[in-house]
């Protein structure tokens, strides 16, 4: 008996179902019925405009295509000469792998794990689970562990810094040019096509098909109302993988199709927010008072903090460079901590006023606040590369550590905020209040 077409194989999901597939928006908690989507359409929230599902043709096999070819170009990456530089007959060639290990010989752990962790590691991961997730729907057969695997990429993805690596290369390479001859490796081209193939890995994953695919689709909850919120309903719809589930009287619950926890709302969400972003308040102050890298040039050594090294690039002429390290560096942190304290504050207390700009301005901070890790990529290559003893060397400062705390504590902080608060009624508020 020939075996079925794979699941991933056949029509989308919403073309096999006479019900509804119903979802409710993770960012105003409206509560939607969704359309059928041909290849290349995307059901949008139409109260926030939240992209809710992104159909995908062919969504296995261009993602595990896509993924397999990111991990060869990143072992590629990985095995070839990175950069180089030579001044006045010294020469120094580095690895890919080296910009977060040399940061050990400068008592940096913290920071060469994070390197190493965002630009490598992470991303492999991924990309391992996205082809171990594939391969067993192609086999039309789920492999060991897929809804754990599953329930894992959703995770990662926010943590994969690859692109902003190569964005803080760049700047590095720039910060140089007039200073040293530099040398693009084979490992530095295999990098960038990795980067894209990445991105285009986690762009062609169509989530909401492969969880169809890994376990169904359980009908929603009997009576679940369209065209109004979730919560008053006692419903809920998963992060992981969108299906709508009821809720217990205290507003808790596990997921029926992935078992992941579920909350009305995410416990103690502006407590945790506003923790956070204190702790990243602090930490702002010495990540821009102390020096973050010291070059060494014939012997003399010169501090550089943030804002320094902003008006040094300028004086050079190079100030393209320093509007996006002041943009990443100085304005986004602290565009960051203004935004999510001020949306804190406002979130309680005004019912819908606004609340569409309010929920744009969220998203907008949530995406780009991985981006300010750009200063962080700069000391890393900077000071792997530029090895030249009293002729010409640099290490990191002390700024270094705060500046990335400065980073993840933000982006935990903005993970931490529920933008469905920005659309609760007064009614509402009291409560979650009293179940949470």
């Amino acid at each position: 008996m020939p075996r079925p077409a794979p699941l991933v194989d056949r029509t989308p999901p919403e073309a096999r179902h006479s019900r509804r597939r119903l979802r409710a928006c993770h960012h105003c908690d409206w509560v939607m019925a969704l359309p059928p989507l041909n290849s290349g359409e995307q059901a949008n929230c139409p109260r926030c405009g939240h992209a809710e599902v992104r159909r995908h043709r062919y969504p296995a096999q261009r993602s595990m295509a896509l993924a397999l070819a990111s991990l060869i170009t990143l072992l590629v990456a990985v095995l070839h000469p990175f950069l180089g530089f030579s001044v006045q007959g010294v020469s120094n060639h580095i690895e890919l792998t080296q910009s977060a290990t040399q940061l050990l010989g400068f008592h940096e752990p913290v920071v060469a794990i994070a390197v190493l962790l965002t630009i490598m590691v992470l991303p492999s991961l991924y990309l391992l689970s996205v082809i171990w997730l594939q391969a067993g729907l192609l086999w039309g057969r789920p492999l060991p562990l897929s809804r754990g695997i599953a329930r894992s990429l959703a995770h990662l993805e926010p943590w994969m810094m690859a692109d902003v690596f190569l964005v803080g290369t760049l700047v590095s390479l720039i910060k140089i040019a007039g200073l040293a001859d530099i040398d693009l490796g084979a490992g530095f081209w295999a990098f960038g096509v990795f980067v894209v193939l990445l991105v285009a890995t986690s762009q062609s994953l169509d989530r909401d098909w492969l969880w169809f695919a890994l376990a169904g689709e359980p009908a929603a909850p009997d009576a679940t109302r369209t065209g109004e919120t979730a919560f008053p309903q006692g419903l809920t719809s998963c992060h992981t993988c969108g299906l709508i589930n009821r809720l217990d009287s205290q507003g808790k619950g596990r997921c029926r199709r992935c078992g992941e926890h579920l909350h009305s709302r995410r416990p103690m969400s502006l407590q945790r927010t506003w923790a956070l972003l204190a702790a990243a308040a602090i930490l702002y102050i010495p990540a821009n008072v102390y020096p973050i890298m010291t070059t060494t040039s014939f012997g003399r050594a010169d501090p550089s903090t943030i804002i320094g090294g902003v008006f040094k690039l300028i004086e050079t002429g190079s100030w393209p460079v320093a509007v996006v390290i002041l943009v990443a560096s100085v304005l986004v942190p602290l565009g960051k901590l203004v935004v999510l304290a001020w949306l804190c504050l406002v979130a309680p207390r005004a019912h819908q006023f606004n609340a569409l700009t309010r929920t744009r301005l969220y998203r907008l901070t949530e995406f780009i606040g991985r981006w300010s890790m750009v200063d962080i990529f700069v000391v890393a290559v900077l000071v792997a590369l530029i090895r030249a003893g009293q002729l010409m060397s640099i290490t990191p400062g002390p700024a270094a550590l705060a500046f990335g705390a400065v980073v993840v504590i933000t982006m935990l902080a903005a993970m931490s905020f529920d933008p469905r608060l920005i659309w609760d009624t007064p009614v509402e508020q009291q409560h979650k209040q009293g179940s949470v």
